[in-house]
C-alpha cells in the first residue's frame, strides 16, 4: 500500500511532527544554499493554514557531540522570515523543557527542534528515543527524502508511535519523479554517471544496463573505465580495485548492445589549485590529471543525449567545485535542461549543487533533493523512510 498524501490528512487542532531534510552548508553561522528549506516550505505552509501546529526536526551534518556550530538556529531564522511569523528554536529535540514547548505550541504555528543527531540514538534508531520523540504527536508527516535510505529513529522508529502518517508535498514530488523514470520510461534512454567513484555506483549502473539504451560517462569514475580499457590516464584519480568491475561492467554492456560512452579529450593539469598547467588533450600527459571533459566529449555527448526521452544523470561530469573545471557539467547540463519532450531526473547532492543556481535549472523535469536515496531507489532498493510510511 503506497504512502497517504499529506493532502488526505485533516491537521485541525492536531500536532504533526514533520521530518524535514534542513542538512544545509553553512558559513560562518550563515546558510550558504537555502533550497533545501525552501523545498519543504509548501509542506509546512499546508500543515499550519489547515489549524495544525507543525513541530520541524531534521538532522545537521555529523556532530560527534553537541557543539553550537551543528545548531539549527539559522535555521529557525530562516524559516521565520520564510514563514511570516516565528518559529522557535527548541533547546533538545527530546526532554521536559522541549516537551513543554511542543505543548504550548498554539495550532497554526511552527517549532522547530534542536539537531535530532546530537543523540546518537537517533541513528541507532532506538526504541525509547523514537519514543520520546513522538511524543504529543497526533501525525507524522515525512518530507525528507534525502534521508528515506536511512533507518532513523526520525525515519522509521517514531512511526511505531504515530499511526496518522503521510508523505510530504517533497516526498510526493521525488516519489513521482523516481517512479516516471523506473516504471515506464519513454526511449530512448540514457543515463549520465560522473563523480568521483565507481564503488559508489555499482548497484545503480548493474541495475540500470537492463533499463537504459546508453550510458555516457564523465567525472573522475571515467578514468577507472579507461583504465579498463587500456587507455592511459596519468595521474587521473582512480579506484584500482574496481578495474576489474569496470571491466566486467563494459563486457556486460556490449553484451547487451549498451553503448558506453567515455571521454574523448580531458581538461587536465597537474593538479586542481595549478592553474598555469591546463591543458585540454586528446590523451593525459603521463605527470597530469584530467579534472573535466573536453570540448570534443561535450559536443559528442550532446549529439548522443538530441535522441533521447529519458534522461537519468548523477554526478558531475567534472571538478566542478573550480570553475575551470565545470564547463563540461555545466555546458552539458544546460544541453539537457533544453531539450523538449524529455523527461530528465537529476540526482542530488553535489549534481544538484552544480545546477541549483544556473538561470536554466528549472527547465529540468525533476532535480532531486535526494543523493544516496535516490541511487538506492534506482538500484531497485526499499527506502525504509518511504515504507514506514505505509498505512
Amino acid at each position: 500500500m503506497a504512502a497517504v498524501p499529506i493532502s488526505q490528512i485533516s491537521f485541525e487542532r492536531k500536532r504533526a511532527l514533520v521530518r524535514c531534510d534542513f542538512n544545509v552548508p553553512l558559513d560562518n553561522g550563515r546558510i550558504a544554499d537555502t533550497s533545501r528549506i525552501e523545498a519543504t516550505l509548501d509542506t509546512i505552509r499546508y500543515i499550519l493554514s489547515h489549524q495544525g501546529a507543525a513541530i520541524l526536526c531534521s538532522h545537521l551534518g555529523r556532530p560527534k557531540e553537541r557543539a553550537p556550530e551543528f545548531s539549527l538556529k539559522p535555521v529557525a531564522e530562516y524559516l521565520s522570515n520564510a514563514l511570516g511569523k516565528k518559529v522557535a528554536l527548541a533547546p533538545d529535540c527530546i526532554g521536559e523543557f522541549s516537551g513543554r514547548m511542543v505543548n504550548a505550541l498554539a495550532f497554526g504555528e511552527a517549532l522547530l527542534l534542536e539537531n535530532l543527531r546530537f543523540h546518537p540514538e537517533e541513528e541507532a534508531n532506538d526504541r525509547d528515543f523514537s519514543h520520546e520523540l513522538a511524543r504529543g504527536k497526533q501525525v507524522y508527516v515525512n518530507d525528507a527524502f534525502g534521508t528515506a535510505h536511512r533507518a532513523h529513529a526520525s525515519t522509521v522508529g517514531v512511526t511505531r508511535f504515530i499511526h496518522e502518517r503521510a508523505a510530504g508535498f517533497l516526498m510526493q514530488r521525488e516519489l513521482e519523479a523516481l517512479r516516471a523514470v523506473t516504471e515506464h520510461p519513454a526511449h530512448q534512454y540514457l543515463l549520465i554517471l560522473g563523480g568521483a567513484k565507481v564503488s559508489d555506483k555499482i548497484g545503480v549502473i548493474k541495475t540500470m544496463l537492463t533499463r537504459v539504451d546508453r550510458i555516457l560517462i564523465g567525472g573522475a569514475m571515467a578514468y577507472t573505465f579507461m583504465k579498463a580499457r587500456g587507455i592511459g590516464v596519468g595521474i587521473s584519480r582512480i579506484e584500482e580495485d574496481k578495474i576489474e568491475f569496470a571491466r566486467e561492467l563494459l563486457a556486460i554492456a556490449a553484451q547487451r548492445q549498451v553503448p558506453v560512452v567515455l571521454p574523448v579529450d580531458h581538461v587536465v593539469a597537474t593538479d586542481a589549485a595549478n592553474e598555469a598547467s591546463i591543458q585540454t588533450l586528446t590523451t593525459i600527459p603521463a605527470d597530469k590529471m584530467g579534472l573535466d571533459i573536453g570540448p570534443h566529449t561535450i559536443t559528442e555527448f550532446i549529439q548522443h543525449l538530441s535522441t533521447a526521452r529519458t534522461i537519468v544523470w548523477n554526478g558531475p561530469l567534472g571538478f566542478f567545485e573550480v570553475p575551470h573545471f565545470a564547463q563540461g557539467t555545466l555546458k552539458v547540463g544546460e544541453a539537457v535542461a533544453c531539450l523538449n519532450g524529455v523527461t530528465s531526473l537529476i540526482g542530488g547532492g553535489d549534481t544538484a549543487a552544480a545546477f541549483i543556481h544556473q538561470p536554466w535549472a528549472n527547465k529540468f523535469t525533476h532535480i532531486s533533493t535526494g543523493g544516496g536515496a535516490t541511487l538506492e531507489y534506482l538500484e531497485g532498493i526499499e527506502l525504509p523512510g518511504v515504507k514506514a510510511l505505509d498505512n
